[in-house]
């Protein structure tokens, strides 16, 4: 990643926490937009304290005039953007029936409409790079459904065409897109469970474990890297196996 400029959104915990680590490690410069300030410059701290390069903005990417302040941000900093991985998410529970109009209205706007936002506010950048990547982070659930999730498997299934549909758009102009579905990874969004619950979810995949958030940031790494020069529009399941039994 030697001379790659990232943005990751959700960078301050979780999934997007592990990428802009590993990314800065393999000498990306890496801008973290998340809501979460002080995780975020701790984040910041870390990366600094072995000796990569990053920094943090407060990015709302609900909002298009926070992303492209996110990408102005990154160019003045670092004289470019390469790189945009779509991570930001949230999850609550509800089906046709009890899930609320706010509660739909806020998951499209976080888990579709950011991504969207983020893709518009960085391609300007992107393309004047000249060999960029998107990654965008969708779910299992954007692949399978389950009975009390309706408005994030809504989201997390549009992100899959979305990412599809970029990447043909931009396949001749210089910018890769492609798309992760992680399967159960220890991250904040998974929430206090109990042991019974934890025991449940690992004997759902047939790994037998869940996943650590560096799992998926090997794979971000490798399809935003330019060993993956060849490869748009895939797909890529980190799952412990579980997709490949639905």
């Amino acid at each position: 990643m030697s001379g790659k400029v990232a943005l990751i959104s959700g960078g301050a915990s979780g999934l997007g926490e592990a990428q802009a680590i590993l990314f800065a490690r393999e000498g990306a410069r890496v801008v973290i937009g998340d809501l979460q300030e002080d995780l975020g410059n701790g984040v910041v701290k870390a990366i600094a304290g072995e000796g990569g390069e990053a920094i943090f903005t407060r990015l709302d990417v609900t909002s298009f005039d926070s992303w492209k302040a996110a990408v102005r941000l990154a160019v003045d900093t670092y004289g470019s953007l390469t790189t945009l991985v779509n991570n930001a998410g949230i999850f609550h529970p509800g089906g046709v029936v009890t899930e609320t109009d706010e509660g739909w209205a806020r998951m499209i706007a976080v888990n579709q409409t950011g991504p969207f936002y983020g893709m518009k506010a960085a391609v300007p950048e992107l393309l004047k790079a000249g060999n960029a990547a998107i990654v965008n982070i969708s779910s299992l659930y954007g692949l399978i459904g389950s009975p009390d999730a309706l408005s994030y498997h809504a989201t997390k299934g549009a992100v899959r065409v979305m990412g599809k549909a970029a990447a043909l758009e931009f396949a001749r102009q210089g910018i890769r897109v492609n798309t992760i579905f992680p399967g159960q990874i220890r991250t904040p969004i998974l929430g206090d469970i109990t042991p019974e619950q934890d025991a449940a979810i690992k004997a759902s995949i047939p790994m037998g474990v869940v996943g650590d958030p560096m799992d998926i940031a090997h794979g971000s790494l490798y399809l935003a890297s330019d060993e993956a020069k060849y490869v748009s529009g895939a797909e890529l399941w980190i799952d412990g196996a579980w997709y490949a039994g639905k």
